[in-house]
């Protein structure tokens, strides 16, 4: 497993270009109604919040202004966990795998990773 640690950098940035990329096509999603079946009225929470999507994934994935975009991505993330999956109700309601809420958990707390490490390698940003 030694050999896999001088791998870590490049694995990192394989997961935050990847990461990156996926919300960058929620963003594309909401904002341009590209393979999806709702497009949010312009100006709405979600509007913005897929303007977020495309603009932060975007950054992220080529390593520009990293930990700011993440950051911004990690608290969007956050917010639709709570306010459109977990609404605050108990019980079962309670569990992303119950409330379909599992994606934006994951993306806040990946996002929250990269916004703490920067880009690291393979990014636009200048070394640290």
């Amino acid at each position: 497993m030694k050999q896999l640690a001088k791998y870590s950098n490049q694995a990192y940035a394989l997961m935050r270009i990847v990461t990156g990329f996926m919300f960058l096509f929620h963003g594309v999603q909401k904002i341009f109604g590209i393979l999806a079946d709702f497009q949010p009225p312009i100006g709405s929470q979600h509007w913005f919040g897929g303007i977020i999507e495309l603009i932060c994934g975007l950054l992220v994935m080529i390593g520009l202004q990293t930990r700011w975009a993440a950051f911004l991505a990690s608290g969007t993330m956050a917010v639709a966990y709570f306010q459109f999956h977990w609404q605050f109700r108990l019980g079962s309601e309670f569990f992303p795998a119950v409330n379909k809420g599992e994606l934006a958990a994951l993306y806040c707390f990946v996002f929250l990773c990269i916004a703490c490490h920067g880009g690291v390698t393979w990014c636009l940003d200048k070394k640290e």
